[in-house]
């Protein structure tokens, strides 16, 4: 009996646990559900619910080209969104394996993002600060999600254009970045690496020339920073 549960747990078969929470981390029920939502603690992937405001969601207008701009301005404000959470989740809390933005409209997934971090550690660290924090005058809602392969919770007809569902589907419809951002965003970690690899190459050279060489620079400190993303 235990192998059994074990094997359908979190699918449709299993009558106790959610499947939709399991795969997705959240569900359209919330709190209502009549299955439990196992909400991990411990995960490598942090939700931040909400989060993203996409300016043609909230247009009331049938012609979105009267409301809310075209489409490569939503696209720079997407992009914008993206480089800015992306690069203060990586410098604050640590590397980011994989983040995930939904394009869908259904309540428990509008706006939702999805960080997954290489360290469970890091993702433990970020919850807890993030959860004091706001985001352009909101307060941020983080959790640590069961996410962690994101193509079992994508919707795969709206990955090929075909989802009847649209923005309400309930699994997630994934809002893509272009290359040229990807490939900004990854240039700036080898950076990064590199730069890092070099403090410790003069630091180390520093040691060896013998003390004393850092003493002006013991206080330093960095400038603080503010509790908003």
């Amino acid at each position: 009996m235990a192998e059994y549960l074990a094997s359908i747990f979190g699918t449709e078969k299993d009558k106790v646990n959610c499947s939709f929470y399991f795969k997705i981390g959240a569900c359209r029920h919330g709190d209502r559900c009549s299955r439990l939502h196992n909400r991990p603690t411990f995960s490598q992937t942090v939700a931040l619910l909400n989060v993203y405001r996409n300016p043609q969601n909230s247009c009331q207008s049938a012609d979105r080209s009267r409301c809310a701009g075209s489409d490569a301005e939503m696209q720079q404000h997407y992009h914008e969104f993206f480089q800015e959470v992306f690069t203060e989740m990586e410098e604050k809390y640590g590397e980011v394996e994989e983040m995930n933005v939904c394009d869908n409209l259904g309540d428990h997934l509008v706006g939702n993002v999805y960080v997954k971090f290489r360290r469970e550690e890091d993702a433990e660290k970020a919850v807890v600060d993030l959860n004091n924090r706001w985001f352009h005058g909101r307060p941020i809602y983080a959790e640590l999600s069961p996410v962690t392969d994101f193509r079992e919770a994508c919707c795969r007809q709206y990955e090929t254009g075909e989802c009847a569902r649209g923005g309400f589907c309930n699994f997630m419809h994934l809002k893509p970045i272009s290359r040229e951002l990807r490939r900004e965003l990854c240039g700036r970690r080898r950076e990064k690496r590199g730069s890092r690899s070099r403090s410790r190459a003069r630091r180390s050279r520093a040691r060896d020339r013998g003390p004393g060489v850092l003493r002006d620079r013991r206080g330093w400190r960095g400038p603080e920073r503010s509790g908003r993303l």
